[in-house]
């Protein structure tokens, strides 16, 4: 891509965010605008937490917990160890660094500030050259219909590390929310779009979810670019394999890249999936096959550079 030229990403968890840190050393991270899934945000202890958003901006500013891959590093845990003395369940892990995050995050709200506003006021505060916009200022949560009933997603992946049967998934209240005018500019504006290794169904599904999101996508005239999370028939990361495999979508690069067929232009897959090319090609795909595992910071750019690279 030529210098100035701008990219629009639509991302949600870990997979995302080590693409996007790959992408914000191979362009000019002010060229970046990253649409984060917020149907993952959830209330605790009568905070707000936005665990995509937070996972994206502390990888971008340098502090994620690389083991875990989302929180902040050298983080301890001595506010979440009192509170079990109060509440009967402490399964989510907020980190005493984290809270002020999410008390910051809570107040602003309360005072009637966009999730939007407050986003870029935490940004600014890392230091961020790169935008972050929730993909609506409007809530939107993700419900999982599983063989032990309806679960909002943070229960059925951290509670229940993911061990239920997804059956079906609700998208609640994304009929009623709308798209922001900045994240509309990100796309209309946009000389790439990129889907990263994002799980499809509740990373990436909940922001195409949004009313006429797909049709902006699909409309933009910039080419769009995904990353296959599926390698070697599994997720590399995360519950994405059988949650697809519950919905009856096939476990493979074919299946995920069947979900998007609509405005997708290119995707890359894993050297290990190289005889699925044929049958992406067939689907009017340009593909481009690579080693997708983003291990490290070199790995991820790597990556980055196979996906800017692309042309129509």
């Amino acid at each position: 891509m030529k210098a100035g030229q701008k990219i629009a990403v639509l991302a949600g968890g870990v997979g995302a965010a080590r693409l996007v840190r790959g992408l914000a050393r191979t362009v000019e991270p002010a060229s970046l605008s990253i649409i984060v899934n917020t149907g993952d945000d959830e209330t605790f202890f009568g905070l707000h937490v936005s665990p995509d958003l937070d996972t994206l901006m502390y990888t971008l500013a340098g502090e994620v917990d690389e083991e875990r891959g989302w929180g902040r590093s050298r983080d301890t845990f001595g506010c979440l160890e009192a509170l079990a003395r109060y509440y009967p369940e402490t399964w989510f892990r907020l980190g005493d660094r984290d809270l002020a995050t999410h008390i910051f995050r809570t107040e602003q709200l309360q005072r009637g500030r966009t999730l939007s506003q407050v986003t870029r006021d935490l940004s600014e505060a890392w230091g961020l050259a790169a935008r972050l916009l929730p993909m609506s200022d409007d809530p939107v949560r993700t419900i999982l219909q599983t063989d032990q009933g309806p679960l909002p997603f943070q229960e059925y992946l951290v509670r229940l590390h993911a061990q239920a049967e997804v059956k079906a998934v609700l998208y609640s209240g994304s009929e009623r929310a709308r798209i922001g005018p900045p994240v509309r500019d990100a796309i209309r504006g946009a000389d790439l779009v990129v889907l990263p290794p994002s799980n499809p169904i509740v990373s990436i599904g909940p922001i195409l979810s949004l009313p006429g999101m797909r049709e902006l996508v699909k409309g933009c005239p910039a080419p769009v670019v995904g990353v296959s999370p599926i390698v070697g028939g599994r997720a590399v990361k995360g519950p994405a394999d059988r949650m697809l495999a519950g919905l009856g979508v096939e476990v493979s690069p074919v299946g995920v890249a069947q979900l998007y067929r609509d405005f997708l232009d290119a995707f890359v897959i894993d050297e290990r999936d190289a005889a699925e090319r044929p049958r992406l090609e067939e689907m009017g795909l340009r593909v481009l096959v690579t080693d997708t595992l983003m291990r490290d910071l070199a790995r991820s750019k790597a990556v980055a550079e196979t996906v800017v690279s692309w042309q129509r």
